[in-house]
């Protein structure tokens, strides 16, 4: 009984027990949680009651991926980091070979042009669920990484190099280049030498130029991000779409579930471009509300990083923030036009289970680190305590 109460977010007990960092996060992520399922129901009506005669098609089905990305969420917070980094060396091989599967033709379903998800009643898609894992191998590695010899090292960068070409050759460069920033980043929060990130980031930059010179529509896309009014209905469409719905929302929005936008104009918007019908029905308060929970979160992150004893448990504390508010930032800027469009989902917002549940069970480990390093923390001895057991002892004695 007391294991399923734990399953449950409302049931659980032993969250009263749990650090005030800890606590803060969980309630944290399922406000973002929340208000994500909100601005999904919305944004995804229209299309849904168009294409499928039933408005709440998307919604329905997102809230299955919830209820799985919860159950998940609450197994991860109640299991020892310790047991879950034993085990995530085989979810980063799993992940990989069907990555590298979604490439056959005909087991992988082509997406926008993109082989992103297995075909099958279940769509698996491997470069998102790949993610919290990543950064968990990522820590792992670079955590330890001077008790390492060399050849362990080469084979975890050539199996990352792997995952991040894989992605790549999907194509999907920006889960690509999200994967391959936060693989660096946690190397940079490591301490590696600098000749060694200095190269790799070379590298990855030699990798996107290379990537967008030879796929005509990634350079078209970054073209039409330098002037989207230039093809206002061609491949600037998305964008200019995009900063209509932004600019119509005003100083407070249209209201919620009052967006133009989202009416057949704004592609995608369940998904790549949720943002945009956010910032129209909430308008600018609710956007600057949305970027204080992100720096709420980030800050939170930062906290449990620097409390975090064990520097692996402080790798994976700045990767998951990395993954989850540079995600959502990365998806914002998209939206506005400060960064060329791409398919990135904002994380508990977007549709999508794969993605749900990446984002849940990363949150889930941000959480988790959270705990023990609290745990871990010494607790201080009160003086005055101390000197009456002295007294005590003292008497007994004589």
């Amino acid at each position: 009984m007391k294991i399923i109460r734990r399953l449950i977010p409302f049931l659980d007990d032993s969250v009263n027990s749990w650090a005030l960092e800890a606590r803060l996060l969980r309630w944290l992520t399922m406000v973002w949680l929340f208000v994500g399922l909100a601005v999904l129901f919305s944004a995804s009506y229209p299309v849904a009651d168009a294409k499928f005669q039933d408005g709440l098609y998307y919604f329905k089905r997102q809230l299955i991926w919830v209820v799985v990305g919860v159950l998940g969420f609450n197994i991860i917070v109640n299991t020892p980091i310790k047991k879950i980094t034993g085990i995530s060396h085989w979810f980063i091989f799993l992940m990989l070979l069907l990555i590298f599967v979604t490439l056959i033709p005909g087991l992988g379903k082509t997406d926008l042009g993109a082989a992103r998800r297995l075909l099958g009643p279940v769509p698996i898609q491997p470069s998102e669920l790949i993610k919290p894992f990543l950064v968990i191998q990522s820590a792992r590695l670079f955590g330890q990484w001077d008790k390492l010899t060399w050849r362990v090292r080469f084979t975890w960068l050539g199996v990352f190099g792997l995952v991040v070409l894989g992605i790549l050759a999907q194509p999907n460069l920006s889960t690509a280049a999200l994967c391959g920033m936060t693989i660096w980043l946690i190397a940079l929060g490591a301490g590696l030498p600098y000749k060694y990130l200095g190269s790799t980031a070379l590298g990855g930059i030699v990798l996107a130029t290379l990537s967008i010179s030879i796929r005509e529509y990634q350079r078209k896309r970054v073209m039409s991000f330098i002037d989207p009014w230039a093809d206002a209905t061609g491949n600037g469409y998305q964008l200019v779409q995009s900063l209509l719905a932004i600019g119509s929302g005003g100083q407070s929005g249209t209201g919620y579930g009052l967006s133009q936008q989202k009416l057949f104009y704004l592609p995608i918007q369940d998904t790549d471009f949720i943002f945009s019908v956010f910032a129209e029905e909430f308008g600018f308060v609710g956007c600057m509300v949305l970027l204080s929970l992100l720096a709420i979160y980030a800050t939170l992150g930062l906290i449990v990083a620097i409390k975090a004893t064990n520097q692996t448990y402080r790798l994976i504390a700045i990767g998951i923030t990395i993954v989850m508010v540079g995600q959502s930032l990365l998806h914002i800027g998209v939206t506005t036009g400060a960064l060329p469009t791409t398919g990135l989902p904002l994380p508990l917002f977007s549709y999508g289970g794969n993605s749900m549940i990446a984002s849940l069970l990363a949150a889930a480990f941000l959480v988790r680190v959270a705990r023990e390093s609290s745990e871990a923390e010494v607790v201080p001895i009160n003086p005055e305590l101390t000197r009456t057991k002295k007294r005590r002892r003292i008497t007994t004695s004589r």
